[in-house]
């Protein structure tokens, strides 16, 4: 199976980076039909994605992104444009404004009532995220 692995450092810390995810996982959802399901840690979070003849992940921290999918046979065949398309929608969403404004209003929410804001799908985090072991 054709794997894509995106990388992307970013400055933005965890906060704003994790805004950026999920971001991405909505959009995926709605323009994809992906299910994603997110995982909020400590120092990092984990984003799994899947449908079929797609499942991934993304690894997000205060520094970086890291993207790894693997395609189907049929999926295969475009793997060139839809790495190239999914790495056009990290930088545009990296490199997007993140006015001080919106960040200060949500950093003002309680614990509560920030869990309470996010979509149900994406607010179960059943279990702490630990990075992957690499092969």
């Amino acid at each position: 199976m054709p794997d894509i692995h995106i990388h992307r450092e970013h400055h933005l810390g965890f906060k704003e980076a994790r805004k950026v995810a999920f971001a991405w996982a909505e959009k995926a959802e709605e323009k994809f039909d992906m299910e994603c399901t997110y995982e909020e840690g400590g120092t990092e979070d984990l984003l799994t994605f899947s449908r079929s003849g797609v499942k991934g992940t993304l690894l997000v921290d205060g520094h970086q992104f890291e993207m790894k999918a693997q395609l189907g046979f049929l999926f295969g065949a475009f793997k060139d444009r839809i790495e190239a398309e999914i790495g056009e929608q990290l930088d545009a969403l990296l490199n997007a404004p993140h006015p001080a404004g919106k960040k200060a209003a949500a950093d003002k929410k309680k614990p509560a009532e920030a869990a309470a804001t996010k979509p149900a799908a994406k607010a179960a985090a059943a279990k702490p995220v630990t990075k992957p072991k690499k092969a």
